[in-house]
């Protein structure tokens, strides 16, 4: 069953607009409220279930923040508010605070003009999908909010960021240090920007921080993992031994090595595979998704660590690990699960384990990559003006084989309609780049015929 407000990752739009706007934000707070803590038609979890908090630097995230904390209030759910706080750290702070769940207010890597809202349970992972339904069938319910008395009530957590900060320095070995290495890192105006830099830092490295002045309006602008430009520029002019760079909310990373040459979630997930294996700290195999690069696959394969692929979406990476008892995954884009580490992805954590491979090799990160050279990959989003089934037209399906038979064992195609914006996804990989842009191109531009004949 198809839902309505719920996206890949949460629910996410333009602020202002349907179903980024005050009321709404107010009705799915007590509606969250209701399911997640166990009132209403699922199993009680106590008079006064706790929720908490966390949001990126939006300017919207005030305006946001307060309506849904007066929606959970009404459901006679008490608040903890952390402040702007990294995705993951949301999720670390309510097991450790044994609060019935959380909720961030973020965007992630959109623009400052979007905003949205990512759900964790209790024990800090992502909502399964019959939960997500259950909130959407509680939204077409009439609000009923509490007697005065049983209102939720709600309080900061001031020390939210040095908790988080000394929960990352655990995930790294207690023998190791970051002594003699300079980082670059790119907060990207958002939610690490208070954090990352104590991390590294503490470590032992030499920190060099941009992106770390969030005004509100700033949050991705031409800066972090999303457009890393301007960090593999610091590198170089810094000439520092690697950078780091986050998303808006941090849950995502890529690095850059000496040479300013980027590195993308793939290359970051087959360093830590590879060095696990080496070191016999690898349980099972590594999960990606079908959006990862199939050299890295086939070096994974070559090093005899066996490969699966997911859905997109790093919930649909964690169902994967979890289904086969593996702790380590990811997706292209840089969102990275080290499940003995972490419940979710973090940009930080999975920094740390690349820089832990690092330390314990004596290598550098482009040392450490000698047997990974990925193939050319194109992607093209196809922005449209309505959903089209890409898995059924006929003559997208037509043209999507031809360039499967034209790639033959050495490339792949993926056609699939984003989950979060309106564009399909056009993805094809293989050894030749002209072959692989001239195909993409060619599929490209058939979804837009397609589209066009929807239409007529």
């Amino acid at each position: 069953m198809s839902k309505q407000f719920f996206g890949t990752d949460g629910i996410r739009g333009r602020v202002g607009e349907a179903p980024i706007t005050p009321d709404f934000v107010m009705r799915l707070g007590y509606a969250a409220g209701r399911v997640l803590t166990g009132i209403g038609n699922h199993p009680a979890r106590g008079a006064h279930p706790t929720v908490l908090i966390g949001k990126d630097t939006r300017i919207s995230g005030y305006m946001l923040e307060s309506a849904l904390q007066a929606g959970l209030s009404a459901a006679g759910v008490d608040v903890l508010l952390t402040g702007p706080m990294p995705t993951p750290a949301v999720a670390y702070l309510t097991r450790a605070l044994r609060a019935q769940a959380g909720i961030v207010i973020s965007a992630s890597h959109n623009p400052f003009e979007d905003n949205g809202f990512k759900f964790f349970s209790g024990a800090g992972t992502k909502l399964p999908d019959a939960i997500e339904h259950a909130i959407e069938a509680e939204l077409e319910l009439p609000m009923q909010v509490k007697p005065s008395a049983e209102l939720g009530k709600a309080r900061r957590i001031n020390d939210a960021a040095g908790r988080y900060v000394e929960f990352c320095k655990s995930t790294f070995p207690n023998a190791l240090d970051l002594r003699g290495l300079k980082i670059v890192l790119d907060c990207a105006h958002g939610a690490t920007y208070h954090v990352a830099p104590y991390v590294f830092h503490e470590l032992g490295a030499e920190v060099i921080t941009t992106g770390n002045t969030p005004d509100g309006l700033n949050i991705n602008h031409e800066c972090g993992s999303t457009h890393p430009q301007q960090l593999q520029q610091e590198v170089l002019r810094r000439q520092a031994d690697l950078g780091i760079g986050f998303d808006g909310d941090g849950d995502r990373v890529v690095m850059v090595d000496h040479a300013g040459n980027l590195l993308d979630g793939d290359q970051l997930l087959y360093i830590i595979a590879a060095h696990r294996q080496k070191s016999a700290r690898l349980q099972g195999g590594v999960v990606g998704t079908l959006m990862t690069n199939l050299a890295m696959q086939q070096a994974l394969e070559a090093l005899n660590i066996p490969f699966l692929r997911a859905q997109v979406g790093d919930r649909h990476v964690l169902e994967l690990l979890n289904q086969q008892g593996w702790l380590l995954g990811g997706e292209n884009s840089g969102h990275i699960l080290c499940l003995d580490r972490h419940s979710s992805g973090d940009g930080i954590i999975s920094a740390l384990q690349v820089l832990r491979a690092v330390v314990e090799s004596g290598q550098s990160v482009s040392q450490l990559l000698r047997d990974l050279t990925l193939f050319p990959q194109v992607l093209i989003n196809v922005v449209v003006s309505h959903r089209i089934d890409v898995t059924t037209n006929h003559a997208l399906r037509q043209v999507v084989e031809a360039a499967e038979r034209e790639l033959g064992i050495h490339g792949r195609v993926l056609l699939r309609a984003s989950g979060t914006e309106p564009k399909v996804r056009v993805m094809v990989e293989g050894r030749d780049r002209l072959l692989v842009e001239a195909l993409a191109q060619n599929i490209a531009d058939a979804v837009k015929s397609a589209e066009v004949a929807s239409l007529t």
